[in-house]
């Protein structure tokens, strides 16, 4: 009986048990990495009481990334935030494709043209994780800022994406979905949800009606690549005291226009 292929970048004799492949150790750093990361200055005592673990193994952790440039602290207030070498490292992700140069300048062109900001993300185990952001000049702004993560049932991007992800992928992300009510217009009835996506596929673009944030609107559209695969999606999002009804179909109309001409860059349609 032939042996099966050992797949590359594996050693030789390595038997693939993920339990017992992880390192339990570096799992608990990436988790304290990462929760910080997604806060604006935790102290000690937070990260620890937060993630369960003992102070004095944290406090290794929290040093260890500092003296890699990973994380930082202010001596000040003792808080701790990410730090350069974490950008450094991220944004080797965003390198990778090419597809944050690519966007920018459609992304620029939806700032200006509707006044609000423009948003480029993508999925990332079941969420939308946001690439790059062109601001609006405006006071009161949404903000999502890159390696931010939205779920993507009440999401402009999310919707937009899983609008075009097929039948089985639709299914299958809905089974093993928790639809949490963010505001009292999220959907989290699944029969809604599957008209919804239906209707974001037929017209071509995804509208979130303060569906994670009350007082805040988005409108997205798919980006394609060569092989007509969503790789992506562009969005404005912004109050919705600015991005009123009335308007939505022109926005929307907008972004596909953005959202198709980055998806020619990337050779769909070519």
């Amino acid at each position: 009986m032939d042996q099966p292929k050992r797949l590359r970048g594996r050693p030789k004799n390595f038997t693939d048990k993920p339990k017992e492949s992880r390192i339990q150790s570096l799992d608990r750093a990436l988790d304290v990495l990462g929760f910080v990361a997604s806060r604006s200055g935790l102290t000690l005592t937070e990260i620890a009481d937060e993630l369960g673990q003992s102070p004095a193994t944290v406090y290794r952790i929290l040093t260890t990334f500092s003296a890699r440039g990973a994380l930082e602290t202010d001596p000040v207030s003792q808080e701790w935030f990410i730090g350069p070498e974490s950008f450094r490292i991220g944004s080797a992700f965003i390198r990778r494709s090419g597809l944050v140069q690519r966007a920018r300048p459609a992304m620029r062109t939806l700032m200006v043209e509707t006044g609000e900001t423009a948003n480029l993300g993508v999925e990332n185990d079941g969420k939308v994780l946001f690439l790059s952001q062109v601001e609006t000049h405006e006071n009161i702004r949404a903000f999502f800022p890159p390696g931010a993560q939205s779920p993507m049932y009440a999401s402009g991007i999310g919707k937009a994406l899983l609008a075009h992800a097929g039948k089985n992928s639709i299914d299958r992300y809905i089974a093993q979905s928790t639809f949490a009510e963010f505001t009292k217009n999220t959907i989290c009835n699944q029969n809604a949800l599957r008209d919804e996506l239906l209707q974001i596929k037929k017209q071509g673009y995804a509208f979130d009606n303060e569906e994670k944030s009350t007082g805040m609107r988005c409108v997205a559209a798919p980006i394609f690549n060569n092989f007509g695969e969503t790789v992506a999606g562009l969005s404005i999002s912004g109050p919705s005291q600015r991005l009123t009804l009335d308007r939505i179909d022109q926005i929307g109309d907008l972004v596909k226009q953005q959202a198709n001409m980055i998806s020619h860059s990337l050779g769909h349609g070519v």
